[in-house]
This record gives structure tokens, C-alpha cells and sequence, in this order.
């Protein structure tokens, strides 16, 4: 099972994506945090590594190299070189939703105009999770942090982008994944959040067991 989690900048997807591993381990299954592309060996990650990623939103050329170039090409590759190790459930942080997002937020860049309308080119989740957090409670969060980038400040300074981050992904790209949720991290615990979604997780998983 793969479970992806994403959103904008400072709205606690990372802190989610530790939460969750632990609340499936406390559960006796398996799960391991991921970055990056699906595919086990992705041949171009290791150029896409080298881009400054926190430029993305103001870069066309990064978003089309991402996009194409990166996340296109996984949903072929991962489906002959699934990511290791096998069996274990998933749970990435972060993907070509918020890089289509960025994009359009951003641009909008012709790459993310075309993944917004054909979100299926990229690989889909078993379940999504897309988290937000109000203004206020992300600059509060970008205070007690020591080191921030030029996402993390647009963030909080720049509302407008911050809602159209938002509407992109609620509205665009949530619906190319089998199942969604979605947690303001102002009202609820990471923990509390990982339980519901393991819950949610596990039911998918026994339910398709029985149809099978």
C-alpha cells in the first residue's frame, strides 16, 4: 500500500509522515517513510536532486523537468521497479502534487497547467492525505524554525498563493487517487490524525482482501 501525504509548506506533512510510520508500527505493520521518485532506480532523479528545488514556484524550467522528466517518468518506471522493500506500506512525503500546485500557484507554468488537466500521467496512491493549516498558525510555526527557504516565507506572506496552492490540490489532483483526506493540523494531533488514517488505511486494505 502506498499512502502519500502532502500540502503546502509548514503545514506539518513531514511531522505527519513520522506519526503515521510509528502509529502503523505500534500496529505490527511495517511502514517506512519515503522521499523522492517511487521507482527503485529512477535514472534521472540523481540530475533533479541537483536543482534548487525551493525555486520551483518561480521556475518554469524546474517545474517541467519535475514533472516531465521526473514524476511522468516514475508512474512508468514504478510499475516494473517498485520501490523497496517490498511489503511494507508506504508513506511519502510529498510528490507531484505539490510540484503541479507550485506550479500553477506560482505560474502558471504550461507543465503544471497539463498535469492539472491530466493528473492521471502521474503514479496514484492507494490513499492520499492533503493537509493545511491556517495562516496564523504557520507563521507561527515558521518562527520557532532556524532554517527557512523562500517557500516557507511565501507561505506566510503571500496568502493568495497559499489558497491557490490549496485549491489545486483539493480541486485538481486529489481526485486521481483512490481515496482522499484531508486535516487542518491546527485541530487535530499528528498522532490523532495518524490513527484515522491508518484505521482508514488497514479497512481499505481488509476490504479489497475479501474482494479479491
Amino acid at each position: 500500500m502506498r499512502i502519500l501525504v502532502d500540502g503546502l509548506d509548514l503545514s506539518g506533512k513531514t511531522t505527519l509522515t513520522h506519526a503515521l510510520v510509528g502509529e502503523f508500527a505500534d500496529r505490527g505493520v511495517p511502514a517506512v517513510r519515503h522521499r523522492g521518485m517511487l521507482a527503485h532506480h529512477h535514472p534521472i532523479e540523481p540530475i533533479l536532486k541537483r536543482l534548487p528545488l525551493f525555486r520551483q514556484p518561480d521556475s518554469s524550467l524546474i517545474t517541467t523537468a519535475f514533472l516531465g522528466a521526473g514524476y511522468a517518468l516514475d508512474a512508468l518506471l514504478v510499475k516494473a521497479d517498485p520501490p523497496q522493500p517490498r511489503g511494507t506500506v508506504l508513506v511519502q512525503d510529498g510528490y507531484a502534487d505539490r510540484t503541479v500546485a507550485f506550479g500553477i500557484a506560482g505560474g502558471p507554468y504550461l507543465a503544471a497547467v497539463l498535469g492539472l488537466r491530466w493528473p492521471a500521467l502521474f503514479a496514484p496512491f492507494d490513499l492520499a492525505v492533503y493537509v493545511h493549516a491556517p495562516i496564523a498558525v504557520r507563521r507561527k510555526r515558521v518562527a520557532g524554525r532556524e532554517d527557512i527557504d523562500a517557500n516557507d516565507r511565501r507561505s506566510v506572506e503571500d496568502r493568495p498563493f497559499a489558497d491557490l496552492f490549496n485549491a489545486v490540490l483539493l480541486h485538481g489532483m486529489g481526485r486521481r487517487h483512490r481515496r482522499l483526506l484531508v486535516f487542518d493540523t491546527a485541530e487535530h494531533s499528528p498522532q490523532q490524525m495518524a490513527r484515522q488514517i491508518a484505521d482508514a488505511a488497514l479497512a481499505t486494505a481488509s476490504t479489497e482482501r475479501r474482494t479479491a
